[in-house]
C-alpha cells in the first residue's frame, strides 16, 4: 500500500480514508463493522468522522458514528496503533453545545473520546469556522488537548483561503500549534472552492488535505442519471443538485475513460482525486462491501495524462 504522509504530521494515510458518516445511518452497526474489517484487511487504515454525525437522521442524537467506530474498534482485531482517527468538533450537537470556544472544544473533546472508547484522537478537527471566536482562543484549547496527550495533530474543515492563513498567522504570533490538514469539499463537480489560492496554500505551508463529498454525495458512481433515480434515496436533494448539463458532462467523460480502462465511474473519480495536486487522500464511503471494493481499487488505478484531461475538461 502505497502510504502518504499526511502534512506536517507523522501520519501515514492510505490512499483512501473512509467516510464514517454513514454509520448509524445508511450503515446499520453490523454492516458498518464488515464494512470496516474488510477496509483494515485490504490495507488501509484510516476513519474520519465527527461528533455530529448522524444527528440528522430521526432517532438519532448525534456520536452515533463515533459510538458505533468505538465499539467496532474494541471488538475489532485491529489494534488501536494501526488505526488512525479522525473526528471534529463544531456542529451544533444541542443548545449551547456548537461552535469553537476553548471550554466547548475540551467539553466535545472528552465527549468524542468516551463514545470511541479510546484515550486519544490522532486528528482533530475544527469543522467549521466560528466567526465568533479568534483563532488563537480555539488553538489554544487544541494545544491544551496535546499536552495532555488526548489529541495527536490538529486540522480543520472547510475554511477559505483567507481563514486558512489568517489562522496560521495567529498560530505562529501566538506560538500555538497550527491546523496541519485541511479538509474541504472538491470532486469532479465541485472544484472552484479548493483549486486556486486554497489548494495554493496548502502546498507552500505542507499542510495535508482530505477531501470530503468526494464522490459528490454518491453521484459519481454513475448510479444516478436522472431525477427518477434519486427518487426516495437518502441523498437524494443533494444528488439532485449536480444533474445539470455539467454534472452529465461529467458523467459522460467517465463512461468514456471506463469503456477504456474497465474501472467504474466511482474508481476513476476516486483515481482523479489521487492525482490532483495538493491532495493526499479523498475520504469516501461505502455502504455494501461491493461499494467497498470501487474504493479499494482505485487506489491501484492509475489514469493516463489523456484520461485527467478529458474528465478536467468535463468539470471545468
Amino acid at each position: 500500500m502505497d502510504m502518504r504522509k499526511l502534512g506536517r504530521t507523522d501520519l501515514f494515510v492510505a490512499p483512501i480514508v473512509f467516510g464514517g458518516n454513514v454509520f448509524g445511518w445508511t450503515a446499520d452497526e453490523k454492516t458498518s463493522y464488515a464494512l470496516l474489517d474488510a477496509f483494515f484487511d485490504a490495507g488501509f487504515n484510516t476513519i474520519d468522522t465527527a461528533d455530529v454525525y448522524s444527528r440528522w437522521v430521526p432517532g438519532n442524537k448525534g456520536g452515533d458514528s463515533e459510538e458505533i467506530i468505538g465499539r467496532w474498534l474494541k471488538q475489532s482485531r485491529v489494534s488501536r496503533d494501526k488505526a488512525i482517527i479522525i473526528t471534529k468538533v463544531g456542529s451544533e450537537m444541542g443548545p449551547g453545545k456548537k461552535g469553537l470556544k476553548a471550554d466547548y472544544i475540551i467539553e466535545a473533546a472528552e465527549a468524542s473520546l468516551k463514545r470511541l472508547q479510546t484515550d486519544h484522537i490522532d486528528l482533530y478537527l475544527s469543522h467549521w469556522p466560528d466567526p465568533e471566536t479568534p483563532h488563537e482562543e480555539s488553538l489554544a484549547a487544541y494545544a491544551k488537548l496535546k499536552q495532555q496527550g488526548k489529541i495527536r495533530h490538529v486540522g480543520c474543515s472547510n475554511l477559505d483561503a483567507t481563514q486558512l492563513q489568517a489562522s496560521l498567522d495567529a498560530a505562529a504570533e501566538a506560538g500555538l500549534p497550527r491546523y496541519d490538514v485541511l479538509q474541504p469539499e472538491y470532486n469532479l463537480y465541485a472544484r472552484d472552492s479548493f483549486e486556486g489560492p486554497l489548494a495554493d496554500l496548502c502546498v507552500r505551508e505542507d499542510i495535508g488535505v482530505i477531501t470530503y463529498f468526494s464522490l459528490a454525495a454518491g453521484f459519481l458512481t454513475g448510479k444516478y442519471r436522472t431525477k427518477a433515480d434519486t427518487e426516495g434515496r437518502a441523498r437524494e436533494n443533494r444528488v439532485a443538485a449536480y444533474l445539470d448539463d455539467k454534472g452529465l458532462r461529467i458523467l459522460a467523460a467517465l463512461d468514456k475513460v471506463a469503456a477504456e480502462t474497465g474501472a467504474k465511474p466511482a474508481e476513476i473519480a476516486l483515481a482523479w482525486l489521487l492525482r490532483k495536486r495538493g491532495v493526499t487522500a479523498p475520504i469516501a464511503s461505502a455502504t455494501s462491501l461491493n461499494q467497498l471494493d470501487a474504493l479499494i481499487n482505485s487506489a491501484k488505478l492509475s489514469l493516463s495524462d489523456d484520461a485527467m484531461r478529458l474528465l478536467d475538461a468535463a468539470g471545468e
